[in-house]
């Protein structure tokens, strides 16, 4: 492979992985990948003796890091606000997002019930997730709809409703969260809040200690 063509994939990786960072619904994906790209790019101006090139992503990939550093390092305000299962709001929020969720959990559909626990999650006192539950007479809670709008998806809604707020579910009595695995992605996400597949009814299920 002669350096020509060398030149040639790494200026055409830095154009793919910014053009891809562009398609993400997460601002922090975006930044990363967006990252990556930049800093290719600002190799490939130096390799071609490009400068200007080579500036402008580096000023870039600075610009990047300092918004991850933001991200990243910023705390964050945390709530739970529970609902009505017939709630208005929440009628109007399962509709503007019907689409996205039927991409993790094909076949939802949404019937109030009285034996329902419903909250949304608040970061920073935006409704970044909705939780929906069913109690079951064991002390299990069903999980029918577990969803965060897609800005939010870097798994700290997830880790601050089913590891911060495990006192929360006791205090109601549950003793175990179980839910549908829906589809892959979604599964890959249950096991990384910390759900065991069951192993006979197909739920995954969460232990609340």
């Amino acid at each position: 492979m002669d350096s020509q063509m060398v030149l040639e994939i790494v200026g055409y990786v830095a154009s793919v992985l910014v053009a891809i960072s562009l398609m993400m619904s997460s601002i922090l994906r975006l930044r990363l990948i967006n990252l990556v790209g930049s800093a290719a790019f600002t190799v490939y101006g130096v390799l071609i003796h490009a400068y200007p090139v080579a500036v402008v992503n580096l000023i870039i990939v600075f610009i990047n890091l300092y918004y991850l550093r933001q991200m990243l390092g910023s705390r964050e305000y945390f709530k739970l606000l529970q609902v009505r299962p017939d709630s208005e709001y929440l009628r109007y929020f399962l509709d503007f997002h019907r689409d996205e969720i039927q991409r993790f959990l094909p076949g939802f559909s949404h019937t109030p019930g009285e034996g329902q626990l419903t909250f949304f999650v608040l970061r920073d006192m935006v409704p970044a997730g909705l939780f929906i539950g069913e109690r079951q007479h064991d002390g299990g809670l069903l999980v029918l709809l577990d969803f965060v709008i897609p800005q939010f998806r870097d798994f700290k809604t997830g880790r601050y409703l089913f590891r911060d707020q495990a006192e929360f579910f006791r205090t109601l009595g549950v003793t175990e969260i179980r839910s549908d695995p829906g589809s892959k992605v979604h599964a890959d996400y249950l096991r990384r809040m910390g759900f065991i597949p069951g192993a006979t009814s197909g739920l995954y299920r969460l232990p609340i200690g």
